[in-house]
Order: C-alpha cells, then structure tokens, then sequence
C-alpha cells in the first residue's frame, strides 16, 4: 500500500548539491524528516535550512561516505534525532572521463569507493535497521551506467555494474522481509553539479548532449518509490532504450556508444585536464542544477518531451538489436 510521507525519517547521502538537494527538498516539502549527509558542512546546513523553511524537520551530518565510521554515525545521529530511520538513499557518486590509463590509479579506486563501497557502507549500517523494526526502503542511486557500459569511464561503468549486483543480491536475501525493499535507480543524463566534480582527464570538454533531465526528475522517482517500491527504475527513456539494446544486442550496442563517444571527443573543444572533486571538496556546485539545460536553451526537463517521440526511439532500438542479434545467432 501507499505511504504517507508526512513524518516519515529519510537519510540522504551526496545531498549537498544535485540530485541528493532536489531530494532533500520533494522529501521536506511533503513533510518528512531528512537526515542530510555530505562532505561539505557548511553547504549542508544551507539545505537544511531551506528544508525546514518547507515544513520538514532536517539535521545535516558531514560525512564521508568512503568512511564506513563515518557513515555509522550517520545512522546514529539520524536514530536519535528521529526515533527511526524509514528511507536511506545512497545517492552520493562521482566519476573519471578519459582513457582508463590516462588517469591516476588513485581516482578509479576513489571512484570505486564512493559509488561501491559507499553504498555498501550505507546498506550495512541501515539494514540492521530495517530489520529490528521490520520495515525500510533503500534506494540506490545507479544510472544508465549500470545497465550499459559508458566507454571512457570504465571505473564508473565498474561501479556502477556493481553496485547493480549488489542490489539484486541484498534483494534476493530480503526476500522473506515484505516490507523492506531495496530499489535501484537508473537516471540517463542529468543536468547537475557532478558532471563538473567528476574528473575529467580526456583533455576535452564534455558535452552531456541535447537530452538532459533535471534533479527534479529524479528526486520525484525516490518520492515515488517510497509510495509504491520497484526493483528497478528507469529515469528517462534514453536510459531504458540502453537498456532493451544491451539486453538484446551487447556487442552491437557497445560497438555504437563506443563509435559515438570518439567520434563526440574529436569534435569537442580542448579543456584542461581536473581531478574535480574525487579527492577533495571543491566550492563550485553548490546548486541543484548544473546549469547544463539553461547554457543550451533547454529551460525544462527532458521528461516533459513528448512520450510518443521516446517510444518510438524505444521500439526503433529494440528492433535494430533485435536485428543484429538474429543475425549474430544466423552466422
């Protein structure tokens, strides 16, 4: 059955900017208490403020989500100031884009450890949790990362396969639990602050392309996911699209991101080379939007595009993997 979300205690890790603010936000609007965890202090006490101005309760923990002491004491701070935790959302990532060699060891393995091993850090804390008082819904936040590989991010594309695997996993061992559900969430691409915090070590600007959804999009697929859990989500039918074609055709679809992505980095314009913000806070991206849809006259999300446009897509990739499958299986 449906949830209220009135009074309901929501954890929310990588809330300080993007996706994990919009959420912190749709949660506080509609009543609930949020926990909020990132690595910027003064910048989380600004979101819970504007929690607060909306109706919610909220508490802002500065964590690291790489560390696994830390991430306990998130749950004990959001315990004590709410009596209970009812939602945790591992929403914090980061990335590398360029050649896999062309970048510090030290930056895959950091993005590892956000994207896997901070997920893994929340799920363990929390699940106890859930247990004891025999309710909670976890939702992690994967991308379309998880469901095809991203060529020239392949420590994001490892994680993100992962941490997919892992949710599918705990899944299955809660299977007795009917009311504790872990949900994944698979957004295509979103206009938010972590594109320029990722690193970028390809020596070219990243251009996220003319189909950018908002925060907002996702924010609301958490809302919706605490009325009514789901195994999977897809936020945007590019993401599903990808979906559908790896399923069918794995090599065929690697073989057309792969062509795209290189063709896309000779066009692109030259950029320095940054570590943004893998090893350390940075002050840039302090907001909800990267400013990605405004820059390129796409004031409103992508969702709002028309859904027959998305379905044919959809049906026009289903069909081509389906092709080049049955003619893999003919030769």
């Amino acid at each position: 059955m449906a949830r209220e979300m009135a009074g309901l205690s929501v954890v929310i890790t990588g809330a300080s900017s993007g996706i994990g603010r919009a959420a912190a936000r749709a949660f506080a609007q509609r009543g609930a208490r949020v926990a909020l965890a990132a690595r910027r202090g003064d910048l989380l006490e600004e979101v819970a403020s504007e929690c607060r101005n909306l109706g919610g309760e909220a508490i802002a923990v500065p964590t690291d989500v790489t560390d696994a002491t830390a991430i306990a004491e998130l749950a004990e701070e959001a315990q004590h100031a709410f009596g209970r935790i009812d939602v945790w959302i591992n929403n914090a990532g980061t990335g590398v884009f360029g050649p896999y060699q062309d970048a510090d060891l030290a930056l895959h393995r950091r993005t590892i450890e956000v994207n896997l091993l901070g997920a893994m850090h929340g799920a363990y804390v929390v699940l106890p949790i859930f247990l004891d008082q025999g309710h909670g819904i976890l939702i992690n936040t994967i991308s379309v990362g998880g469901w095809a590989p991203a060529p020239f991010a392949a420590a994001y594309t490892a994680s993100k396969f992962a941490l997919r695997g892992f949710s599918a996993s705990l899944r299955q061992e809660l299977k007795d639990c009917r009311d504790i559900h872990i949900c994944g969430v698979f957004p295509a691409i979103v206009d938010t602050p972590g594109l320029d915090h990722g690193a970028n070590v390809s020596g070219r600007q990243i251009d996220p392309g003319p189909i950018i959804y908002a925060p907002e999009d996702v924010a609301e697929t958490f809302v919706s996911l605490v009325h009514w859990p789901r195994d999977e989500v897809a936020v945007g039918w590019p993401a599903r699209a990808a979906q559908i074609a790896y399923a069918l055709a794995p090599g065929p679809t690697e073989h057309l991101m792969g062509a795209a992505m290189r063709r896309a980095l000779k066009r692109a314009s030259p950029a320095r080379r940054t570590r943004g913000a893998l090893l350390r806070p940075v002050a840039a991206g302090r907001d909800v939007s990267g400013g990605w849809r405004e820059r390129k006259g796409l004031p409103f999300s992508a969702r709002r595009a028309s859904s027959i446009v998305g379905m044919m897509a959809l049906t026009g990739l289903a069909l081509l993997a389906g092709t080049k499958a049955a003619a893999r299986v003919r030769r």
